[in-house]
């Protein structure tokens, strides 16, 4: 912006888009004038600036912007208390008279934008809340851009496809004031209507209300779940060892999606930091984890019939969504620019409180990665059609070629003499790339209790584990070593299932 259109804004008369004010502290009066400008009442198309640093008259204050004015004022856009996100820009001037701090505003293709659950809009030099009328008017224009794919209309969709009950009782309350939410008079429809739920014109949910509160969103978006897979192995050859699909809306999958990452995927073992010290590891941050998977599903193509994929290895965790980077974010500029493919359901995770702070998650998720002891994880951001990263665990199960120098050279050596004279010397020397030392015991009374072919539910009495421990620390990795194996390998499942010695190492 150049001085002659900076001095033309200062002294305009156009009061419904510009806002004058010498306060830097009232971050409530700036937010407002930001979501009033976002909803454009007047529907004038006109960008809307708020100048802080400049008396109503136009002169100058004398303000001086310093960088911690500058910074709280532009993180505005991805503090979440306006939703949706603003499209806002933030620029500091110096004038001869002062500095100005301009935050330009263009109108939102999403309305009604509501700050901490109020609808805000310009009503010529003045701010003031939206009346249901005017919010009408605003869910109306948001309808006629119709923007984004989760804003349009599920045709095919029904009331009754929808949980009315949560939308009501627990989403509302929590998206709306709870002064405005009391003077509500309209129906269910037209309040979903102005958070982009439903669309009045064709009488039906939006596809973004399915996604998040539909009974069976599959039937409308055949691509609409999320398929956990985890294999026994390091590619997608080896066994599957589970297979979990979560296909319910985001508003019930989010609750069990987390407690399935907690104490589904998420394991602790001990790991030994000397020669008399633990240490408690686990294989992933949880909360790191919750963030990919978070993202995934509220950035990812709806449009699309692939599912979500969460795919566990033994030694990383791959998580893709169909969906390349969206807008104005590409692979030259990512992390730093971000867009938004499907706005409403990115406002009603924040509103559900799954989304903290928007545009922190990747820089947050390597953090939580490199303070737990992972690699930082790995973003393929050049696929087109689909977004990946994978993160790789913090307990190492890699074959040996790659980490036979982490280990105790004195590991083979002192490998229990119960190991079997008729094995070769290689497999003592394959165990210290699935194991610690600490477990020489557990891996020798294993292969005792093994004279004969067990059950799972045999050695866990043994070892007095859980017969799930018994697997994920043991008998999983022994089978990936290739030191036992199961006795029916076609029915990993079976009730007869059994494990066994290998006899042959040819």
């Amino acid at each position: 912006m150049t001085k002659d259109e900076i001095y033309k804004l200062l002294h305009s008369t156009e009061t419904s888009r510009i806002e004058r004010t010498v306060s830097t502290g009232d971050m409530d009066k700036f937010q407002e004038a930001i979501c009033a400008f976002s909803n454009d009442m007047s529907n004038s198309r006109q960008n809307g600036y708020l100048i802080i640093g400049a008396k109503d008259n136009g002169e100058l204050s004398g303000l001086k912007v310093d960088d911690n004015l500058f910074k709280k004022i532009s993180g505005i856009r991805s503090d979440g208390n306006i939703l949706p996100i603003p499209m806002m820009t933030c620029e500091r001037y110096e004038l001869d008279g002062g500095d100005l701090l301009i935050v330009e505003v263009q109108p939102s293709f999403s309305t009604p934008v509501r700050y901490r659950g109020r609808t805000f809009i310009r009503i010529g030099p003045r701010r003031d809340i939206a009346t249901i009328d005017e919010e009408r008017i605003l869910s109306e224009k948001r309808m006629s851009n119709m923007a984004t794919f989760d804003a349009s209309p599920c045709y095919n969709a029904k009331i009754d496809d929808i949980y009315i009950d949560i939308i009501k009782n627990e989403y509302i309350p929590k998206a709306v004031d709870a002064e405005e939410l009391e003077k509500d008079t309209r129906n269910i429809e037209q309040q979903m209507a102005s958070l982009g739920l439903y669309d009045i014109e064709h009488n039906c949910p939006t596809n973004a209300c399915i996604v998040l509160f539909g009974k069976n969103p599959k039937q409308f978006l055949y691509g609409a779940y999320l398929q956990y897979v985890r294999f026994i192995g390091l590619d997608k050859g080896a066994e599957i060892d589970d297979d979990k699909p979560f296909y319910e809306c985001l508003a019930k999958m989010m609750p069990k999606l987390e407690a399935f990452i907690d104490y589904g995927v998420v394991k602790t073992s001990p790991v030994a930091i000397s020669t008399l010290r633990e240490k408690n590891q686990s294989n992933y941050p949880k909360d790191a984890l919750r963030e990919l998977v978070l993202n995934a599903c509220m950035h990812r193509d709806y449009q699309a019939n692939m599912p979500t994929r969460f795919y566990q290895f033994t030694d990383r965790i791959e998580i893709m969504n169909p969906g390349g980077l969206y807008g104005k974010a590409r692979p030259e500029n990512f992390p730093n620019v971000n867009d938004y493919r499907n706005p409403i359901i990115a406002q009603a995770l924040k509103v559900m409180g799954y989304v903290n702070m928007f545009n922190r998650g990747v820089s947050r998720v390597k953090n939580m990665m490199i303070d737990n002891g992972n690699k930082e994880p790995v973003f393929n951001v050049d696929k087109i059609t689909a977004f990946e990263v994978i993160s790789y665990s913090a307990i190492k199960y890699t074959d040996l070629q790659d980490n036979s120098e982490d280990f105790p050279k004195s590991f083979p050596k002192s490998f229990p003499k119960s190991f079997p004279k008729s094995f070769p010397k290689s497999f003592a020397k394959l165990i210290p790339s699935y194991f610690q030392e600490s477990d020489i015991n557990s891996i020798e009374t294993i292969l005792k209790s093994l004279g004969e072919a067990k059950s799972a539910k045999e050695l866990s009495s043994t070892m007095s584990c859980s017969t799930r421990t018994l697997k994920d620390k043991y008998l999983n990795k022994m089978m990936q070593a290739g030191v036992i194996e199961m006795t029916i390998p076609d029915k990993p499942n079976s009730n007869k299932q059994k494990y066994k010695l290998v006899t042959d190492h040819q």
